[in-house]
Order: C-alpha cells, then structure tokens, then sequence
C-alpha cells in the first residue's frame, strides 16, 4: 500500500512569512510552483501555506498591489498536514473532506508537500484499486480466522479476535462503499442543479 511519503515531492520551496506576494510570484514562476510552505517562526509555530489561488483571489482580484501585501496577510496557517505514513486513499479522502489540493507532509519537521497532481500521476491506484485490495484481505482474514478456531476451538479467545479483524475489515469495506455512493450522489444532485435541462436530470428532478 503506497504512503503519502512514497510519492511526496521532497524538494519543498518556502518562504518567510513577512516576505511580499510579490517575492512569492516570482519564486513561483522560477521554480514553476503553485504553492509555497510558510516557514515556523520558531521551533513551536506551526507551518502555513500559500497558493496560486490565494494569490489571485485576495490580491489580484482586488486589484492590490503584490509589492505592499505581505504573505502572512493572505496564507492559510496552521495549514492542513499530512503525516508520511498516511495511506495515499486516506490522502486522497483528506484533500476531498476539506477541499484542499496540496498539503505539506511532516512528521517532526518538514519532509515534502503532497498534492492531487502526485496522486494521479505516481501513486498505483488505478493497477491497486483501495476496495479489491480489501476484499483480498477480507478473504485472507476469512480464511485464518477459520484455520485459528479450528486449531484452538470456536470458544478461544484467538478465534473470536480472528472474527473481530474480519468484522473490522467488512465494516471498513461498506463504510467504503457507502462514502462513495453518497460522494456520487451529491455530485449528481449538484450537477442537476447547474443543469436541470439535462435529459439525465428531468426523471430526477421530477
């Protein structure tokens, strides 16, 4: 199962918080980035954030002048983190739950930044899809905790703990299935809003 920290970007560009937006676009464009990492302050502050969208929604749309804004005027801070060893599906569920596209990646100390664009283009979901990677270890489990109450008695204490991580793993699986199909569901009643013409949303909507 691919972690956060195995398709992270490690080369992580920041920049100090009193700097300007002005400085923030042109180390955006050297470096061909959409997004900046705020450094701490201090060993205890937190991390923040600063995007391309930040950048056009608070400075240029209104009309401000990028060499007076300073980036702790506009940054998102404490910024949404990611852990290393977070499952890239548990990532993918995050940046969806908060409508985020990119996160920096710490555990201790800033190791990366992790962004749906990382997601689509290095992480295996499309050869290791999450719910078949369930269903072969739902079977797995089945098939020892069936050996284990064999071996020591349905009555043991190992056979029921067999059964629990068999229940923990078709409890995950429907909490799975069930989180996707309202996802879609929303996404469908959003789209019949915008479209009510639609040929698809007239029975729905009626």
């Amino acid at each position: 199962m691919m972690k956060a920290e195995d398709i992270m970007t490690k080369n992580v560009v920041t920049i100090r918080g009193s700097a300007t937006v002005a400085e923030a676009v042109g180390l955006m464009k050297e470096k061909g980035l959409r997004a900046l990492v705020v450094d701490r302050r201090h060993e205890h502050d937190a991390y923040g954030i600063v995007t391309e969208t930040d950048i056009v929604y608070k400075v240029t749309a209104y009309g401000k002048d990028p060499k007076q804004v300073r980036i702790y005027e506009i940054m998102s801070k404490p910024c949404i983190v990611v852990n290393p060893e977070l499952s890239v599906e548990y990532v993918a569920r995050l940046f969806a739950n908060t409508g985020i596209r990119r996160a920096p990646v710490i555990k201790g100390k800033l190791l990366g930044i992790i962004s749906v664009t990382d997601i689509l283009t290095k992480s295996d979901f499309v050869e290791a899809p999450k719910s078949l990677l369930l269903d072969e270890r739902i079977q797995k489990a089945i098939a020892q905790a069936r050996a284990i109450c064999t071996e020591q008695g349905a009555y043991s204490k190992a056979c029921a703990a067999a059964w629990d991580e068999v229940e923990e793993l078709q409890a995950e699986a429907a909490h799975q299935k069930a989180e996707g199909m309202e996802s879609a569901k929303l996404s469908f009643e959003e789209y019949c809003k915008d479209n009510p013409e639609a040929p698809e949303c007239r029975q729905y909507s009626s």
